[in-house]
Parts: C-alpha cells; structure tokens; sequence
C-alpha cells in the first residue's frame, strides 16, 4: 500500500482525468464565480512545482505549489481520487509540498478553499494552517477560506 510522491509534469492523462475529476466536483458544490482553479497551462510554468502521487504505479493524487516571487506560494489543485480515499494520499502530499516549500526558502504557504469541503479544511488545519484574510488577487467570498501556514 505505498504512495510515492514525485515532481511530474501535470500534462499526462492520468493527471488531466484527477483535475477532471476535482474540476467536476467544486462545480457540485460551487458557483463558478467561486471556483478559483489554475488551468494545465498555468500548473506547467516555472514558477509551479506539481507533485503528483502514484499508488501501484496509478496516479490516484496530485497538488500544486505556485511560487508568488515575494517568499509565498499557493497551493492549488489538491485532490485524491476517491477511489484512493484512505491510503493517507492528501497527508503525504502535504508533507512533501511543506518539505520542498521550506528546501526553498519559503517563507509561508498559503490557499484558498471553499467553506463546503470539511475535509480538506480540516486537513490544512491538522497541518498548523490558519485563518488569513484574502491574498493576492483573491476578492472577499463567503464561500471561500482563505489560509496561510507560516514555515520556520
């Protein structure tokens, strides 16, 4: 039962049918006005390190860490195909982003969820993330959180 995670290129079929997936699921649940996701093209730039993590050699999990240039990066596009739900994939994937976030330097990471996924904001609050106003060029949403975990 063991999850590897690795920096792959987000263009490859397995990955485009995770963001799919997740594309398909925030619109369940969201407006698109509210739905704040990072296209393929935007998660191939320099500035974004894509991680995804593979369980019998199937991508079954993939998260974004998108460098700002001032010090912060954004995670985008968490997801775990459901069918992989219990293999701790979201976990490890946060392990791996916060480890290569502080290899960098780093001096925080931040996000941006919708109030409608319990899970996913109790994940990033397992992980020490707290409650931050919006950033960037986020606008005030009532269905968005806004987060932010500072790395020492």
């Amino acid at each position: 039962m063991t999850v590897a995670i690795a920096l792959e290129s987000p263009r490859q079929p397995e990955v485009v049918r995770l963001l799919d997936l997740s594309d398909a699921y925030a619109a369940s649940l969201y407006p698109a006005e509210s739905n704040h996701l990072v296209d393929l093209s935007t998660l191939e730039k320099p500035s974004v390190s894509f991680f995804a993590a593979r369980h019998d050699g199937a991508v079954v999990g993939c998260v974004a860490l998108v460098e700002a240039g001032d010090g912060t990066a954004e995670i985008k596009r968490m997801f775990v195909d459901p069918q992989a739900r219990g293999l701790r994939v979201a976990s490890q994937l946060m392990h791996e982003l916060e480890t290569q976030a502080r290899r960098r330097g780093l001096a925080a990471i931040q996000l941006e969820t919708g109030i409608r996924q319990p899970e996913a904001i109790g994940l990033y609050r397992k992980y020490g993330y707290v409650e931050i106003g919006p950033f960037g060029s986020y606008q005030p949403d009532p269905l968005s959180l806004f987060m932010e975990k500072r790395l020492g």
